[in-house]
């Protein structure tokens, strides 16, 4: 299948063309239909599989086959909330691109920049908005963004908002706008107060669910390392003096993590900027431009701030603290090996995140392997679950993991700490 067989016109296949986009992903092939229809959708869909397009193509095609009023001027008639600025500006970029032989206008809409541009390009006049919760309810309390008209509401990354505490903000946003519209949930999660929101802002969607949270990418090569306390660093150092790892994004547990790693970097001459929430935009927008275009050869990042962050052929993806909820080590990894690419994502594991690794393991359904050979072997590694046991050659590639390894784990170590697994 082509996007010329899904109905799409001309202006929009032209700029589709333009981006070299030839074949849908399965979920614009599932969704542009169904939303082209005018139907409400739930997309249970993580990042990378192409979900930006799957609603923003029939959302610009949608209001272009409008005449819009020449007397009441430009008004907007579909809003894109996202948990993060980052998101909410790839978004946007990504609409421009789509839009570009139509007259379908975009504008972004996130806090941590002045608001003066913002309000200029308002005043322009916008059929899509893309913003962040926080800076649009300063705009609406303003009364400088009408809601009123809107016909189309996207919930992009819901799990994501509702980790950030931003549900309570979007349903003061959802007030503000007709009963009567149409509406696009996605969310990579279904947990209960998402569920819960579904059922209250959805008619009769069509449901599209691609790629299960419980599944990771095959082609991505998965290991870990076991390390005794306080090594990860030194660890992370040898690791990066492979040049092998053109470029890789390393996961902090924390904003101040995320800084102390990237000092440590520096003064083993390793180029590496941090992005998280206490970054300026021009500063995160920056560090992300230097890594995408290979000035930066490492991306410390904490989760939230990650989101959005989205690099054609990452070769690594390394948690340097393991998440305590199983999902996001999901999310995290799922951004290498990406259109078709290879990738590898290494985890660092001391001996009070061992239960973490076991959820995450669980979640995924298999063992990930241990990468034996190592300068920093945790001592009294406990073994309940037999892990694969791989060598490598310092660069974190696992040998291929031995069939059906026996997993027995042991209840004393394995419950210990561990309230994320139910």
């Amino acid at each position: 299948m082509t996007f010329n067989d899904l109905n799409i016109i001309p202006a929009i296949l032209k700029g589709l063309s333009k981006e070299n986009y030839t074949t849908p992903t399965p979920i614009q092939e599932q969704a542009i239909p169904a939303v082209l229809a005018g139907r409400d959708l739930l997309g249970c869909a993580q990042t990378g599989t192409g979900k930006t397009a799957a609603f923003a193509v029939p959302i610009i095609q949608l209001l272009s086959e409008q005449k819009s009023s020449s007397n009441t001027g430009r008004r907007i008639r579909s809003l894109i909330l996202t948990p993060t600025r980052e998101l909410a500006i790839q978004i946007s970029d990504n609409i421009k691109a789509y839009s570009q032989y139509t007259e379908v206008l975009c504008t972004a809409i996130v806090g941590g920049v002045s608001q003066k541009a913002q309000e200029r390009a308002l005043n322009q006049g916008a059929d899509i908005i893309i913003a962040t919760p926080g800076r649009l309810i300063d705009l609406i309390n303003q009364k400088r963004v009408d809601l009123q008209y809107v016909q189309i509401l996207v919930l992009d990354e819901a799990d994501r908002m509702l980790d950030m505490g931003f549900i309570h903000d979007v349903k003061k946003i959802i007030a503000k706008m007709p009963s009567k519209r149409q509406t696009l949930f996605f969310s990579a999660t279904m947990p209960p107060e998402i569920s819960k929101m579904v059922k209250s802002i959805l008619v009769n969607p069509v449901k599209v669910e691609i790629t299960p949270v419980s599944s990771t990418v095959d082609r991505i090569e998965q290991s870990v390392y076991l390390l005794e306390n306080g090594n990860k660093q030194n660890q992370l150092n040898e690791l990066l003096q492979d040049k092998s790892i053109a470029s890789a994004l390393v996961f902090t547990r924390t904003k101040r993590g995320a800084d102390r790693v990237t000092r440590e970097l520096a003064k083993v001459k390793i180029s590496a900027e941090a992005i998280h929430g206490n970054k300026s935009q021009n500063n995160r927008q920056n560090a992300l431009s230097n890594f995408k275009s290979g000035v930066t050869r490492v991306l410390v990042a904490t989760d939230i701030a990650a989101r959005g962050i989205d690099v054609e052929e990452l070769s690594h993806v390394i948690n340097f603290n393991l998440p305590n909820i199983p999902e996001t080590y999901v999310h995290r990894i799922g951004r290498t090996g990406r259109a078709g690419h290879s990738g590898t994502a290494i985890s660092f594991c001391e001996m009070e995140e061992i239960p973490f690794l076991k959820d995450i393991e669980k979640l995924i359904g298999k063992t990930i392997p241990e990468v034996k050979d190592h300068s920093y072997p945790m001592l009294n590694a406990p073994q309940p679950s037999k892990v694969n046991q791989a060598s490598t050659t310092g660069a974190g590639k696992p040998a291929k993991p031995k069939a059906n390894p026996a997993r027995k784990p042991k209840a004393q170590w394995y419950k210990k700490g561990n309230k994320t697994s139910k």
